[in-house]
């Protein structure tokens, strides 16, 4: 006999997906699984969906935008790589799958460890900051190019300038590209390209634009180019550089602080070699461009023209017009001219009728003052006085004497009377 109570539990499909997620996250997660990648796609949200898979079995994969956005590569079906991550029930259709936090190709743990850091380290001086990278020439004198002599990448560059822009001179730098010796073989073909000075038809020359490239490969073959004295001599470089190192899928710190990044070598030298073809059509559009403004200003000047002469009329007509105008201010400053002179006359005729009048009063009033001021100055004459008794004493020397205390003994005195002078002693 069954009991009741010993009946197996009913479950919701959703709560079941989630307690199936909960035991897989207390017993397995963080979790790190090594695979080959299949199926890999990227949607256009950013996030990335594949399988990874061994001979044993696959399981199924989801890295979101966030941690897709900081890989250093970009994945590919059949690579072998390393996941971290969480394992989890997509229950929509309760698959087993593991959300990707960090990737990194298989066997490149450390060497992509020390990638990281050493891009942390640069990011945070401002090496890869948009604002210090410097536009490209369009027309550059002169360019140089960094890489084997025996790579491929050589012979695709050169091929690539010598069909688009034979007319540029190039001047390589030969370094090796991998190995021991491919750091400081670089840095130093960097500084001689730098100070490298030439002619070109008798006129001094220098070279714009330097162009980094290599092949494809491992980030072992590559790591030349995350060299940190090779990164910074490319950062502080006065010669705007271009990087064309490895893939399209392949980056290197070279990549983020040079000026500009190619894909591939192939796609540097195009960046920097605009095809005579295209010139000549970038020079016709300028020319038609150049053109229609000229036609168009060319209009616009026409037609204020026309604007202006409507308004002056024909000249022959302007002038009579003047002529006109000229004659009647002619006209009106004669007859203002008559009659201020003939205002003038009668004024001065009104005047000289009262001239004679005016004189003769003038004349009456001065000899009337004239007797006045005779008079009165007949008044004042000393004679009168002396006439009335009184006589004018003076000394020896003409002194007028009017003190007792002028007086001295014995002294010579001259009295002035009405009608002579008497000499007198003083007793």
């Amino acid at each position: 006999m069954m009991r009741l109570d010993s009946a197996p539990r009913v479950w919701s499909v959703g709560a079941l997906c989630l307690a199936i997620a909960d035991t897989l996250n207390a017993r397995f997660n963080p979790v790190a699984v090594k695979g080959e990648i299949s199926g890999f796609s990227r949607a256009a949200s950013g996030h990335c969906y594949f399988n990874l898979k061994d001979d044993s079995g696959q399981i199924r994969c989801a890295m979101f935008k966030r941690a897709a956005s900081a890989l250093g590569f970009m994945p590919k079906d059949g690579e072998m790589v390393e996941l971290r991550g969480k394992l989890g029930v997509y229950e929509a259709r309760g698959d087993l799958q593991l959300v990707v936090e960090t990737m990194q190709r298989a066997g490149q743990g450390d060497l992509f460890a020390q990638f990281l850091k050493l891009k942390a380290n640069l990011e945070a001086e401002g090496l890869f900051d948009a604002s210090r990278k410097r536009a490209i020439p369009a027309q550059p004198r002169a360019i140089g190019v960094i890489t084997s002599l025996g790579a491929a990448a050589l012979h695709d560059v050169v091929s690539a300038l010598q069909r688009r822009v034979p007319h540029i001179p190039v001047i390589v730098g030969p370094a090796s590209v991998q190995g021991i010796n491919a750091p400081s073989e670089l840095l130093q073909s960097l500084k001689k390209l730098v100070s490298w000075q030439g002619s070109f038809s008798t006129q001094p020359l220098s070279i714009d634009v330097i162009l980094m490239v290599r092949g494809g490969g491992s980030m072992e073959d590559l790591w030349a180019f995350n060299d940190e004295a090779l990164v910074r001599a490319v950062a502080s470089c006065p010669i705007p550089i271009i990087s064309g190192v490895g893939h399209e899928t392949d980056f290197t710190l070279t990549d983020f602080v040079a000026d500009l990044r190619a894909p591939t070598p192939t796609a540097a030298a195009e960046l920097v070699a605009t095809e005579g073809a295209q010139l000549l059509a970038d020079c016709q559009l300028l020319q038609n461009a150049l053109a229609d403004a000229l036609n168009t200003s060319l209009d616009r000047l026409s037609q204020r023209l026309d604007w202006i002469a409507n308004r002056l009329g024909r000249p022959s007509s302007r002038l009579k017009d003047q002529t006109a105008q000229l004659m009647r201010m002619h006209q009106s400053l004669q007859y203002g001219f008559k009659s201020q002179v003939q205002a003038q006359k009668q004024m001065l005729s009104r005047h000289s009728e009262h001239l004679p009048r005016l004189l003769q009063q003038n004349l009456q009033l001065h000899h009337q003052r004239n007797l006045n001021m005779g008079t009165r100055l007949g008044l004042l004459d000393p004679h009168l006085v002396l006439e009335r008794g009184y006589a004018w004493l003076t000394d020896d020397k003409g002194r007028a004497l009017t003190h007792a205390s002028d007086f001295q003994a014995n002294q010579s005195v001259t009295a002035s009377l009405a009608d002579g002078q008497v000499n007198l002693q003083v007793k």
